[in-house]
């Protein structure tokens, strides 16, 4: 069965709905036991791992690779998760760490501006000026963030397969529509769908693995293959292969590594 993420801003319903459809089909719900889960597998404090995924760069973060590092953590614990089948994750990034998985569905749920103010008054006591300030800065942040670290912004509707605006709907139809997806062929898991992850799963390993020597390289699973691009010295393509010869059996795993020179 597929797996479902949902993206969304501050107040706008996503952690409600995704709820009533893990009930509705019978899905495990998870949200932050991903950030629990990397924050056990490697040792790092959960708030730590929670600023990496949420808060937007600072102007250290553009002369280091500390938060890259912690995003690769958290992108680990969610493609293991994400292995499984039958979730719904309502969290932070999903839907980058998933991207180009067949049978991922990536759904954005949006809401109503004075809905969303109305609940941030209720919740954090405070005007209703105010609480438009502060849900315009987060929604700004997350942006920020996500440009930074994958070069897209939260808010572009190129990264889902829905968008769903409470308000029009209610939080039952939201459910009702993406529960219905889920039968569609094109969401099904398939043998092809299937390498995908395993690739994608392989890609975040090594991530975390050459991340320690190289801190800047990245490692992504495109059709096929996985690329890992790299410069410095370590663009040397002999000794950069070698290293990751040490960390995975390329002929066991079948797969077929792509260098990328900077």
């Amino acid at each position: 069965m597929p797996v479902i993420t949902i993206s969304r801003g501050a107040y706008s319903s996503g952690r409600q709905v995704a709820e009533k459809l893990a009930l509705k089909l019978q899905y495990e719900c998870i949200s932050r036991e991903i950030v629990l889960s990397a924050s056990k597998l490697f040792n790092i404090p959960e708030m730590t791992l929670i600023r990496a995924v949420h808060d937007a760069p600072s102007v250290f973060d553009r002369f280091s690779y500390e938060k890259q590092k912690y995003v690769s953590y958290v992108r680990l614990a969610m493609i293991e998760t994400a292995r499984k089948d039958n979730v719904v994750y309502h969290g932070l990034a999903g839907h980058y760490f998933l991207r180009g998985i067949p049978n991922v569905i990536k759904i954005r749920i949006l809401a109503d501006m004075e809905a969303r103010i109305l609940e941030e008054m209720r919740r954090e006591y405070v005007s209703a000026e105010e609480a438009r300030r502060l849900i315009i800065k987060d929604d700004e942040a997350r942006d920020r963030w996500s440009h930074y670290i994958f070069g897209i912004k939260a808010s572009d509707p190129s990264l889902y397969d829905m968008i769903v605006n409470i308000g029009s709907l209610s939080q039952e139809d939201a459910v009702e529509i993406i529960a219905g997806a889920t039968s569609l062929p094109c969401f099904q898991p398939t043998v092809e769908s299937r390498k995908e992850m395993r690739r994608l799963h392989i890609a975040a390993r090594l991530q975390v693995a050459l991340m320690e020597d190289i801190p800047s390289v990245k490692v992504e699973a495109e059709k096929g293959k996985i690329v890992v691009t790299a410069r410095g010295h370590w663009a040397q393509g002999k000794k950069l292969l070698s290293k990751i010869d040490e960390l995975i059996d390329v002929e066991k795993e079948q797969v077929r590594i792509e260098l990328r020179i900077q």
